[in-house]
């Protein structure tokens, strides 16, 4: 499906409506333009999902475009995803990655874990409840966490980040 290296290298995943990708990927590049930002869209086999590298840091670009002004820029894109790591899909993978992420969150910090899958076969509450083990931190927060555990699984491989709740853009949620 994907060649490692070319998820390797991805470090933003941006979902939109596959009905207009064209015009999804004209979105991406004027709101990334407006950041200074030239991104370069790696080949991506899912409809509805763009794997993009950029040469900026993808966390403070999400986060410069999550605000309530800059919601009407936003007609075919929903979720701009930072990507700190790629690992593949088997489980036990998965989890050395959450176990490094768990020394990341301050005790006193309340987070969540968000689990997003294409082409991976697997019940998303055993996926969750397998990945969530090595994580210690008392304080969840299903609502409005400080931190927020993004897994995106595509097929074979899995695109893991740590982000504070800025830095993950829900459009969706930002035009509520």
């Amino acid at each position: 499906m994907y060649s490692v290296s070319i998820m390797a290298e991805a470090n933003l995943i941006v979902t939109y409506d596959p009905a207009h990708s064209g015009k999804a990927e004209e979105e991406v590049k004027f709101l990334l333009d407006s950041q200074a930002e030239k991104p370069e869209f790696m080949k991506s086999d899912i409809d509805g999902l763009f794997l993009i590298r950029t040469k900026k840091n993808p966390k403070e670009l999400t986060k410069s475009l999550n605000s309530k002004k800059n919601a009407k820029k936003f007609s075919y894109t929903y979720h701009w995803i930072p990507v700190d790591k790629w690992t593949t899909s088997k489980i036990e993978d998965m989890k050395k990655v959450m176990k490094e992420l768990n020394g990341k969150i301050d005790p006193k910090e309340s987070w969540k874990m968000e689990l997003g899958k294409r082409h991976f076969e697997g019940k998303t509450t055993d996926l969750i409840l397998k990945l969530t083990e090595n994580i210690d931190k008392p304080k969840v927060d299903l609502k409005n966490p400080q931190k927020i555990i993004k897994v995106e699984i595509i097929g074979k491989k899995a695109g893991i980040s740590l982000l504070d709740a800025s830095e993950f853009l829900d459009v969706p949620k930002l035009k509520a």
